[in-house]
């Protein structure tokens, strides 16, 4: 399903376009998966699951830098949109995933269906690690750049893109071991998304309907000057982690790690 080198490099370049920021905040929407309070602002609803990043910002000694110059885009994208239309992401939390697992609906179901579900999880990841570990070859660092602003539906990020491409098939080639594992498909997992690495800054709050959205696509072309500038994002490492909602990812000391 993952594109390969050149068709991402042409798939999320024009994801960077004016025209296509005009296009996408025409259709964006409230996240349900934070719900407002009554005196103002929202809160994360339950949405649990499973994830395989690389370490969230609280934790990644490697892209300090890169993290304290994206928080300060965060803090700047949310001044220049109008109020509560932007719900952040804590900074500690801003990640890099590298492949969804499962969640919502379909891990509650997992939870309830499959014996030792989580356990199982954790086994079969555990031996992709290690398989993926004895089999990968050195190759040049991991190394990823900002590229620009990525408008979703009912989220708002930055889009990176690999600086080699032996750095995107070494990721390619890892989600290629999680979703082929038969272990993994015997517990229900599967492939739903093409590959498009980004930093998730925030999602859509309130989306008024008088969102004056011409002027918020320029406010997002504007901002994306910034950011050719941004120091290297680094791949050293992706981790099993898992969520209650989407405000922190955490894990155990005993889970599974993979250094590259």
């Amino acid at each position: 399903m993952d594109d390969n080198y050149q068709t991402y490099l042409n798939r999320v370049a024009k994801l960077a376009m004016p025209e296509n920021y005009k296009t996408q905040v025409q259709h964006i929407q409230s996240s349900p998966k934070f719900k407002p309070l009554p005196r103002g602002g929202r809160e994360a609803v339950p949405f649990a699951g499973y994830t395989v990043i690389a370490p969230p910002a609280a934790e990644d000694n490697q892209n300090i830098e890169f993290y304290q110059r994206l928080n300060s885009f965060q803090n700047q994208l949310i001044e220049l949109t109008p109020n509560n239309l932007i719900v952040p992401v804590p900074p500690g939390s801003l990640h890099v995933t590298l492949a969804d697992l499962i969640w919502e609906s379909a891990y509650n179901y997992a939870q309830e269906k499959v014996e030792n579900f989580d356990v199982q999880l954790h086994n079969a990841i555990s031996k992709i690690f290690e398989q993926y570990q004895q089999s990968k070859t050195l190759a040049t660092p991991i190394e990823w750049q900002v590229l620009a602003i990525i408008v979703m539906p009912r989220a708002i990020g930055v889009s990176l893109v690999p600086k080699t491409e032996s750095a995107y098939n070494q990721i390619l080639n890892l989600r290629r071991a999680i979703y082929q594992s038969p272990d993994l498909t015997a517990l229900g997992l599967e492939q739903h998304y093409h590959f498009t690495p980004h930093i998730t800054l925030g999602y859509f709050g309130e989306v008024a309907p008088d969102l004056e959205r011409d002027r918020l696509s320029n406010t997002i072309s504007e901002l994306n000057q910034q950011l050719s500038e941004f120091p290297e994002f680094k791949i050293s490492q992706a981790e099993l982690r898992k969520f209650d909602n989407m405000t922190r990812y955490y894990r155990e000391a005993n889970w599974s790690v993979l250094s590259f």
